[in-house]
């Protein structure tokens, strides 16, 4: 991965950065640790943005005359248009940002889950949405890699938050250099994997970068992100993946041995039945890449769409 492509992403204080959660404490994470050393992290923790300390009373969204407000019922104080002042103040000042790890279920932070009280009293919750800053997260940056800490313990919704998100930071670098040329090579680089991920937005992304209208490099670049973020909104099917390797096995047809290929066929096999790890297909095609000097193959991201040291590798599993 070069430096360039590396990742910003933006994540909630408490996962591990500071001791500011409502109770004083720090929220240790091993992903967001490990991440570390891969990413640029800028964090950020609303409450104390303005003005709440630690430790401090929790806070609620509260559905009040159909609105949903952020109150701390123990001081009663409404702090909804404090939070919502700051997250767009927050919010508009980033640049380059390429994703978002926030605290599940927050008030503040949350995504998704977090629960909407009927009042400041002790009750059941009345439904679930996300919290006031996720939610202007969500809002403002869709097309994003936008995770919470604890859907990050899934292989699977992992995978698919690191993969968006090193793409999308390639992308980045080779959008601002304006150039053409930058733009053919990181499609050129992803092809394999976009057509993992959605076969129709990869034609469309062919046919922009073709440019046979000869529009002007601005407007292909914004072309080419719309159809970038269509493509890589919805995490790719285990089958897409059995495609894809499908697909690269066509390169080595004539090269290799009927025996070779019925071996490959079997690991396979064992791949889409969840015996195997990916890990098991991809180091035979990787030793045909080699062996047969295939440089088209050698640079597709599909093979290593973010650093290998963040791998872990999980079986496929048959998705109706």
């Amino acid at each position: 991965m070069k430096r360039e492509d590396k990742p910003n992403v933006v994540v909630s204080r408490c996962l591990g950065f500071d001791a500011c959660r409502y109770n004083g404490q720090i929220i240790p994470d091993k992903f967001v640790d490990k991440l570390r050393e891969y990413v640029n992290f800028t964090h950020v923790c609303p409450e104390v943005a303005i003005g709440l300390g630690v430790p401090r009373e929790p806070i609620r969204i509260v559905q009040k005359d159909g609105k949903r407000r952020l109150l701390q019922p123990a001081t009663g104080r409404d702090i909804s248009e404090e939070i919502n002042s700051f997250a767009e103040g927050f919010l508009a000042e980033l640049t380059d940002i390429d994703g978002f790890i926030l605290k599940n279920r927050s008030p503040s932070c949350g995504i998704k889950d977090v629960r909407i009280y009927q009042s400041m009293e002790k009750g059941p919750a009345a439904g679930k949405s996300a919290g006031f800053f996720g939610g202007k997260v969500i809002e403002k940056f869709p097309w994003l890699a936008i995770e919470d800490e604890n859907r990050l313990m899934n292989y699977r919704i992992r995978e698919h938050f690191l993969t968006k998100l090193y793409t999308l930071a390639r992308f980045r670098t080779a959008r601002a250099s304006r150039d053409i040329n930058d733009l053919l090579a990181f499609h050129t680089e992803n092809k394999l994997l976009l057509m993992g991920y959605n076969q129709k937005e990869l034609h469309a992304l062919g046919r922009i970068t073709a440019n046979k209208e000869r529009k002007e490099v601005d407007e292909v670049l914004s072309e080419y992100e719309q159809h970038l973020q269509k493509a890589l909104a919805r995490a790719p099917r285990c089958t897409s993946h059995l495609n894809v390797l499908m697909h690269v096995l066509g390169s080595f047809k004539r090269k290799i041995s009927p025996k070779e290929k019925a071996f490959f066929l079997e690991t396979l096999e064992k791949y889409r039945n969840g015996l195997i790890p990916f890990g098991s297909v991809q180091v035979i095609l990787n030793a045909w890449i080699v062996r047969f000097e295939d440089d088209y193959l050698m640079k597709q991201t599909f093979f290593e769409p973010y650093p290998i040291e963040l791998v872990e590798e999980c079986m496929c599993r048959n998705e109706g």
